[in-house]
């Protein structure tokens, strides 16, 4: 999870919720503004929605080349097509 910079400046920060026993139930984001003491220190580091949008479409695209591989793979009945 990334930290996130809003259009308004707040980020959004990935958060943790844990059970009792320290296992974790879920992630969220949080919203932070300026006054936040965390502000600065993750600022640095955010990216913008746009950004993010980015990255997520490289990496189904990424995803997409990986997946057409595993096809080919299968469709040779799990044979390598390199040369050993």
């Amino acid at each position: 999870m990334y930290v996130i910079r809003l259009p308004n400046g707040n980020l959004l920060v990935p958060e943790s919720a844990t059970a009792r026993g320290g296992r974790v139930v879920s992630d969220a984001y949080v919203e932070i503004g300026p006054a936040d003491a965390d502000y600065e220190r993750l600022a640095g580091d955010a990216l913008t929605e746009e950004e993010m949008d980015e990255r997520r479409k490289h990496w189904r695209e990424g995803d997409d080349r990986l997946r057409r591989q595993f096809l080919d793979y299968l469709a040779r009945g799990g044979q390598s097509s390199e040369v050993t």
